[in-house]
């Protein structure tokens, strides 16, 4: 008897969990009954993964609706693979409530599920239960000849020739896996500090100061910053909310009618970033009426056309004009639509012009200029993106005001559906990303922007920043922040071009957000080992995978047969840890590609083995 063929899937997280889902899919049409062994490899629980863990503070929230979060593929997905439907976290909640399925969960979970609304943001542990639960539906979908087995553990090597096994090494394990095929859907990974942070940590340690590199903020020990101190800190996206909330309630401080109570356990935080400003605050309404029509002005042809160009593709040559023209089509055609009494032209005519006209050019200025009179309701993207371009303050105290003047702006613009063109352009950049996943690695500019747009807290947290600013637990520095050493006075020294010629000094600093996501830098000596074994990397520091399948690519461009690779340190990076129900998330497509892809080889591979028996 021939033994069954061995995919190995290496990350139980929510990505390796969708992996899953699409063998089990797709397992019918292309593998039949035949045997398959898959082994899944993760240091931490299946489902939830590293980042989404049970074993987390339960004042850590996601930055996502409830109705907004799902692990099941619909009808708005461009895959080959057949949709299988399921419950957005928020339904799934309510079978949960009313008893018709059933999980095993901390008390505490089942009380938040049971109080758990639509537009509600759940907390992470929450989250952990559904992807637990879904990682468990994914494995009772698989045929009955595939079999899973679950290694806890970290993978530390992958070798082997392209035409024969690949061998996993497993942390613990005396013996590697021998896998036919393996995927490798690791999340996000611990990275070496950057030289910037050597010298900063090198600084901290000859002058007894703290230091705090980018990291998971969950995973962080911020037991190193002490009560009442001040500390820097550089960076304002969502790990600087984190950050933020373990160090305030998580210390102890509550909030009462809106104020912040401390508990005088609290340092002081001063932040600021490149921009200065928090991320923009999460939509606080849903859209009513049509969806703006998606894609309109960058859709399959023009990414098709792009890529079909001789030479390297430029983003801000090559794909920002037509970002622009997409996000602009969906603002306008909402406002339109939405607001007409807020136009002065004919619809039609507008959106015939508007196709016509180049973006960015003074003819679009114009036009828009004439068909919309009041500047609030047209579409200044370069404004959103650096909202303290040009500001100036003579004084750290002025700046508080202006800033929490901005933050309370946002909330109000971002909770009141008189602004629904701002909910279109969101659906706008979702629907633009998924065709950026076509191009590979393009730069951090396009990343940085979409999260800063898309990807904000939701609005009781911005609140809550307000409520800190207001008691003197935060202070708002300003953009263009940098960060100074004083080896005669011993301290970090922090600026802002925001408030010229002022400084701020502290004994610590934290750099507020994630590590990169980059070959050169990763601490993961599994794909240490596969950049030195020959597998491409991007300027960025990026693994390329073969955009159709998403198979590992060499440095000669040739995709290996036998591994794979999703996630963020690759060039098939999607938007957010999770897909909006309806939006034909992109991260679906690839992991059912990579399926299809994976079940067809172990197919031909098992007809083969037979042939020769």
């Amino acid at each position: 008897m021939n033994a069954a063929p061995v995919l190995v899937v290496i990350g139980a997280g929510p990505r390796g969990t969708g992996v899953i889902e699409r063998i089990a899919a797709n397992a019918r049409e292309l593998y039949g009954n035949r045997p398959l062994d898959i082994h899944l490899v993760d240091p931490h629980p299946p489902g939830g993964g590293r980042i989404w863990r049970q074993d987390q503070s339960p004042l850590l929230r996601m930055n996502s609706m409830a109705e907004d979060v799902t692990m099941f593929t619909d009808d708005t997905v461009r895959m080959d693979g057949p949709v299988s439907p399921g419950p957005t976290l928020h339904t799934w909640a309510g079978d949960v409530r009313d008893g018709r399925t059933v999980i095993s969960a901390d008390p505490a979970v089942l009380r938040e599920i049971r109080g758990l609304g639509p537009q509600d943001f759940p907390s992470r542990r929450l989250q952990s239960a559904y992807l637990r639960w879904v990682h468990e539906q994914a494995l009772a979908a698989l045929p009955p000849g595939i079999t899973v087995h679950e290694h806890t553990g970290v993978a530390l090597r992958l070798s082997g020739p392209r035409d024969g096994s690949q061998l996993v090494l497993i942390e613990g394990r005396a013996e590697p896996l021998l896998a036919d095929l393996v995927v490798l859907t690791v999340g996000h990974l611990d990275a070496e500090p950057a030289p910037e942070q050597r010298e900063l940590a090198g600084f901290a340690a000859r002058h007894g100061l703290v230091h705090l590199p980018p990291d998971f903020t969950a995973d962080t020990d911020l037991t190193a910053l002490p009560a009442g101190e001040p500390v820097l800190v550089r960076g304002f996206g969502l790990a600087f909310i984190d950050l933020m909330v373990l160090l305030t309630e998580g210390r102890g401080g509550r909030y009462e009618n809106g104020a912040y109570v401390p508990s005088g356990k609290e340092p002081v935080l001063y932040v600021g970033s490149r921009r200065g400003v928090p991320y923009h605050s999460k939509i606080g309404y849903t859209l009513q009426g049509e969806p703006p029509s998606l894609p309109r002005h960058f859709g399959t042809a023009q990414a098709e056309e792009i890529l079909n160009r001789p030479g390297p593709v430029d983003f801000r040559r090559d794909l920002w004009p037509l970002v622009t023209k997409e996000l602009g089509h969906a603002h306008y055609q909402r406002l339109f639509t939405a607001h007409p009494e807020r136009t002065a032209m004919d619809q039609a005519a507008f959106e015939e012009t508007y196709a016509a006209t180049e973006p960015g050019s003074p003819e679009l200025a114009a036009l828009v200029a004439s068909a919309v009179p009041d500047p609030a309701d047209r579409l200044d993207l370069d404004a959103l993106d650096r909202p303290l371009e040009g500001v100036r303050h003579t004084s750290y105290d002025a700046l508080q005001d202006g800033m929490r003047a901005h933050i309370t702006a946002d909330l109000d613009r971002r909770h009141d559906p008189r602004h629904s063109p701002d909910l279109a352009v969101f659906l706008g950049l979702l629907s633009v990303y998924g065709q950026l996943t076509s191009f590979g690695d393009i730069g951090e500019r396009w990343h940085s922007f979409f999260s800063y747009l898309a990807s904000g807290p939701p609005g009781p947290r911005l609140r809550q920043l307000l409520a800190l600013s207001r008691a003197g637990v935060v202070r708002f520095l300003g953009a263009g922040m940098t960060v100074e050493t004083d080896e005669a006075q011993g301290v970090f020294r922090a600026r802002s071009t925001t408030v010229p010629g002022a400084h701020t000094e502290a004994r610590a600093l934290v750099e507020a957000r994630l590590p990169d996501p980059s070959l050169r830098a990763t601490r993961s000596s599994l794909l240490r080992g596969l950049h030195q074994d020959g597998a491409a990397g991007t300027d960025t520091g990026l693994l390329s995978v073969d955009p159709a399948d998403s198979r590992i690519l060499d440095r000669d461009g040739r995709p290996h047969p036998r591994r794979f690779a999703l996630g963020p340190y690759t060039t098939a990076r999607s938007s957010g840890a999770f897909t909006r129900p309806r939006t034909g998330g992109p991260a679906f497509r690839q992991n059912d590609a990579t399926a299809r892809a994976a079940l067809a080889f172990l197919r031909d591979l098992s007809c083969r083995v037979r042939r020769t028996a």
